[in-house]
């Protein structure tokens, strides 16, 4: 090509860049940063819970488990990047430090960390080996920083926060760039706290001096996004279980939200009268734990379930983070990587062909010759059909070559302009009728990424309607995918645990007893609790008659508030008739204790 040539396609393109800037719909605030932009382009990527829990099986480490159980065999950082990469995953975040204290990396502030374990007699540092798999599989590396630490004997003290501020300065500035720092809203409770094995409270909302680390972080790691309750990057969803509601606005009113938020629902859909930009993050775990658990083995997600995750946390303008709780070997677990590649493939697979990619789509109205519905399936994020100023409604009218079978849609908007669309419809024709698509959730908002699941239909004709905006406007993406095997949702089965039959002999609000009818050698106990009346501590007595009872098992059910899930409780075999379950603290004190299922085996 000539230099005149280049020359003259060069200046073309700055001209017409010109003019679509010039031309282009004003924002509707709140917008994200750039960060936030390439975040959320990120789509799935993989968490990694792995420390003393994993050795202890436990979920929340008290913070005294001794330092030599620390002790893989087989660890191998660049196995866990191979499976992520595998995976379609675009990053990793590992606990660095979770609540108990113990720190994956060498920190020089104290010697409750890897350097005094047997794992590579002492010079071992599981951060770095992360982020040089990382940076070898082209991964990002996330951290995750316990603000609560249940080992520290100063926690609660404000010497604590400046301990807390060090080591999250180790970290922005030993490992190479970080694209998120990951902050738990789990803040005060029981701990260690160096042998003094008591309750400690926090002010969650002022102790920590949050915005001393956005600015840290800001500092050291321009381009990384902050993840807590109420961001200020990204916020979580509101529950462990990896989904965000239908209607789902990137925007928080920010001064209300802090890590630790209690009002967790309202962050599943944020708030449509926020001031911030702050999308939602949908973390689960492939396994009912976070950490490793050999007895969750046969209970890692299927591939179906995450498949319907993905819809309905990507699909529900979000992130997917998904956990893989690494094994006492040091590796992700060959039935979770299983699971997850496969998922991966289905995704992959039932949005591979955009059927609209020859259509023809008509727009009732467009912005100009910059902005037409050609910018709907060009596969470019930075351009878009648009609708002039003041116009917030707006159908589009698409045609195939040919009857084709449908069950899957996807529209997106340009959030760098913000979010808009508030509610809209989608409708088939049907011989010479409209229908709408059955797809089984409120279409309200759109953003990043909204996916549509509906039964399958043959049409040669779409339309959309976009009913309602907060401006004009702006969509990027619009794609129509038959997938044959595709489902519209998924139904988790319960858990089939079978135990001895009983009858309840007596309840209140701390303690339900049970009579098992004659006496039976017992292993365990198994509580699944219901939405109120949760138990935070319990302690298990058992015995041949009611006066004859004898404590056997207590502890804490952690984090069963986020994940309420069955707890499993067991203890070494004991001849019993009579079992109690005792609540000796509640999630929510005052309430009674109440569960789902309570099974004996």
């Amino acid at each position: 090509m000539s230099t005149n040539k280049l020359f003259t396609m060069l200046c073309a393109a700055l001209l017409a860049a010109s003019v679509y800037a010039q031309d282009a719909p004003a924002p509707v605030a709140p917008l994200p940063s750039a960060n936030q932009v390439a975040w959320q382009q990120l789509e799935t990527y993989a968490f990694i819970h792995f420390g003393p829990n994993t050795f202890g099986d436990r979920e929340w480490g008290y913070g005294d488990a001794p330092l030599e159980s620390f002790n893989p065999t087989r660890l191998d950082c660049e196995q866990w990047a191979r499976v992520c990469k595998q995976a379609g995953m675009k990053g990793i975040i590992l606990t660095a430090k979770h609540h108990d204290g113990f720190c994956l990396w060498p920190t020089k502030y104290t010697d409750y960390s890897v350097r005094n374990t047997p794992y590579k007699d002492g010079k071992g540092d599981v951060v770095g080996e992360l982020a040089a798999a990382c940076q070898k599989y082209g991964l990002k590396l996330g951290l995750y920083l316990s603000p609560w630490d249940r080992h520290q004997a100063f926690y609660g003290t404000p010497l604590y926060v400046e301990y807390f501020y060090a080591q999250l300065e180790e970290l922005l500035t030993q490992y190479g760039e970080v694209y998120e720092v990951w902050f738990d809203g789990a803040n005060g409770g029981d701990g260690w706290y160096g042998g003094a094995k008591e309750t400690r409270k926090i002010d969650r909302s002022t102790y920590y001096n949050y915005p001393r680390a956005w600015k840290l972080v800001g500092e050291l790691q321009p381009k990384a996004v902050i993840f807590s309750d109420g961001g200020p990057g990204c916020r979580w969803v509101g529950n462990e279980s990896g989904y965000a509601d239908a209607t789902n606005w990137s925007f928080l009113r920010i001064k209300e939200v802090y890590p630790g938020y209690e009002r967790h629902k309202e962050l599943q859909y944020g708030h449509e009268d926020g001031d911030k930009w702050v999308a939602s993050e949908c973390n689960t775990s492939i396994r009912p734990g976070w950490f490793y658990h050999e007895k969750e083995d046969g209970r890692v997600k299927s591939v179906d379930h995450l498949v319907d995750l993905y819809y309905r946390s990507v699909g529900h303008n979000g992130t997917f983070l998904l956990n893989f709780p690494v094994d006492k070997e040091g590796l992700i677990h060959p039935v979770d990587s299983a699971h997850a590649v496969d998922f991966h493939k289905r995704v992959t697979e039932e949005l591979k062909t955009n059927q609209l990619l020859k259509a023809s789509i008509k727009a009732s109205s467009t912005r100009g010759k910059a902005f037409t519905t050609k910018n709907l399936t060009d596969g470019l994020f930075d351009t878009y059909w648009a609708t002039p100023d003041g116009v917030t409604t707006a159908t589009l009218d698409i045609t195939l070559k040919k009857a084709q079978p449908l069950n899957r849609l996807m529209l997106s908007e340009y959030i760098p302009l913000g979010q808009r669309v508030r509610k809209f419809a989608v409708e088939y024709l049907d011989g010479k009728q409209w229908l709408p698509l059955k797809v089984g959730e409120a279409t309200t908002t759109i953003g990043y990424k909204r996916l549509l699941r509906f039964p399958t239909v043959t049409t040669k004709r779409l339309r959309i309607r976009f009913e309602d905006s907060r401006g004009p406007l702006c969509i990027n993406g619009l794609g129509a995918y038959y997938a044959p095997q595709g489902k519209t949702g998924f139904e988790e089965q319960a858990d089939n645990l079978k135990g001895f039959d009983y009858t309840i002999v007596k309840t209140d609000d701390s303690a339900t007893t049970l009579d098992l009818g004659k006496v039976i050698t017992l292993r365990s106990l198994h509580y699944k609790p219901t939405t109120t009346g949760m138990v935070s501590n319990y302690e298990i007595l058992v015995g041949e008659s009611l006066d004859a009872l004898k404590p056997i098992a207590q502890g804490e059910f952690s984090n069963i508030r986020n994940n309420p899930i069955m707890q499993d409780v067991f203890f070494a075999p004991v001849n019993a008739r009579y079992v109690v379950l005792r609540a000796t603290r509640m999630v929510n004190e005052g309430e009674p204790m109440k569960y789902d299922q309570l099974i004996v085996k």
